[in-house]
C-alpha cells in the first residue's frame, strides 16, 4: 500500500466513524494517528460525552474484533487477562483468554481501577503479549488499546501511574460538541424510532496491518530529526517542570509525526506536522512540579510554549 492508498483509505475510516460520532475531524484524525503509529490511545473526558461510542465506531470502521472492559475498584489483573481453570475431562488446568485478547480493546474508565489492576495492562500495551503464571501468550495482532478516563478530580478516581500514562502514545479530549451537533444529537434522541446512524466496515485486520506499515517508508529529513529531539529535550528544562518528556515520548512524537503525514498524503514529515501532533503526544507525559501544581499551570500551555521556542527548521524534501 502506498501512501496516497493509505491516505485515501484513512479518510474513509474517519469519514465513517463520523456518521455516528458528533465530533471534530481532527479529533478523530488524531485518534487515527495513533492507531497508525502503532500506539494507544487515552480519551479524557467528562461522562456522556461520547467516549465510548467513539471507540466502538472506530473498532467497527476498521473491521476489527472488539472487547470492552468496564474498570472498576474491584476489578482483578485476571479479569483483564484471563486465568487458568481446571478441566474436570481431562484433569487438567486450560488457559481462559480475558477480554484482552481482542484487536481493540476497550479500556473504560480505566482510572476507576487501582494501580495494580491498571498495571495489569501494561506488558499487554508494550509487547502485545500476556504473562499468566509464568506462561506468556502473544495477543491478536493487530493489537491496540483505547483507554477512557473522567477526570481525575471527579469522585471514585485513581490518578494513573506516569508508567502507564507514558504507554499511550496520545491523549486527547472529545469536548463538547457545538450547538449544530448538539441539536443533532437531540434530533436523534427525538427519532429514535427512526434508524439511527451506522458505522459500517472500510477495512479489515489484513488492511489495517498493512496501513500501519506505510508510516514506516515516510522520509524524514535530518533537520527535522534534530528539530524532533529539541522539542523532547526543550521540555526537560522548564522550571515548572518536574519531569519532563522522556526519551520514548520523543520517538512517539517521530512515530505521531510520520503518522500525520500520512493521513495528510505525504510521503515527508514537515515541521507542521510535528506541531499539530505535539500537544495531544506530549503534553500528558510532562509531570509538573508541586509549585507548578498549585499554581494552576497547564501542560498544554509549556508545549506549546516549547514549540514557540524552538526554533523551526526550513525543510525542502529530498526525497
Amino acid at each position: 500500500m502506498d501512501v496516497s492508498a493509505a491516505s485515501d483509505r484513512s479518510s474513509a475510516v474517519v469519514d465513517e466513524v463520523l456518521e455516528a460520532v458528533i465530533a471534530d475531524r481532527e479529533f478523530v484524525e488524531t485518534v487515527l494517528t495513533g492507531v497508525l503509529a502503532r500506539g494507544h490511545v487515552l480519551l479524557e473526558d467528562v461522562p456522556g460525552t461520547g467516549k465510548t461510542l467513539t471507540a466502538n465506531s472506530l473498532a467497527t470502521a476498521l473491521g476489527l474484533e472488539f472487547s470492552r472492559i468496564q474498570f472498576t475498584p474491584d476489578l482483578l489483573p485476571a479479569d483483564v487477562t484471563g486465568t487458568h481453570v481446571f478441566n474436570e475431562a481431562d484433569r487438567s488446568f486450560e488457559f481462559t483468554e480475558g477480554p484482552i485478547f481482542a484487536n481493540v480493546v476497550l479500556a473504560d474508565e480505566i482510572n476507576r481501577a487501582p494501580p495494580k489492576t491498571q498495571a495489569a495492562l501494561l506488558e499487554a500495551m508494550e509487547e502485545e503479549q500476556v504473562t499468566v503464571d509464568g506462561d506468556t501468550h502473544q495477543l491478536p495482532d493487530p493489537f491496540f488499546v483505547i483507554a477512557t478516563q473522567n477526570p481525575v478530580e471527579q469522585e471514585g478516581t485513581f490518578e494513573l501511574p506516569e508508567a502507564q500514562v507514558d504507554r499511550f502514545l496520545v491523549k486527547t479530549t472529545l469536548g463538547y460538541p457545538e450547538e449544530a451537533g448538539e441539536l443533532e444529537l437531540l434530533r436523534r434522541r427525538a427519532g429514535r424510532s427512526d434508524r439511527a446512524p451506522t458505522v459500517g466496515s472500510v477495512l479489515d485486520a489484513d488492511a489495517v496491518r498493512e496501513l500501519r506499515e506505510v508510516p514506516e517508508g515516510v522520509h524524514v529529513e535530518p533537520d527535522v530529526l534534530e528539530y524532533i529531539a529539541a522539542v523532547g529535550r526543550a521540555t526537560r528544562i522548564r522550571p515548572q517542570v518536574q519531569t519532563g518528556v522522556s526519551p520514548r515520548g520523543t520517538q512517539r512524537l517521530f512515530e505521531a509525526a510520520r503518522a500525520h503525514a500520512v493521513i495528510d498524503g505525504r510521503d515527508f514529515v514537515t515541521p507542521d506536522d510535528v506541531r499539530r501532533v505535539a500537544l495531544p503526544v506530549l503534553s500528558h507525559r510532562l509531570v509538573l512540579t508541586p509549585e507548578a501544581a498549585v499554581e494552576g499551570v497547564d501542560t498544554d500551555e509549556i508545549v506549546e510554549d516549547v514549540l514557540d521556542s524552538v526554533p523551526v527548521p526550513t525543510v525542502e524534501p529530498t526525497v
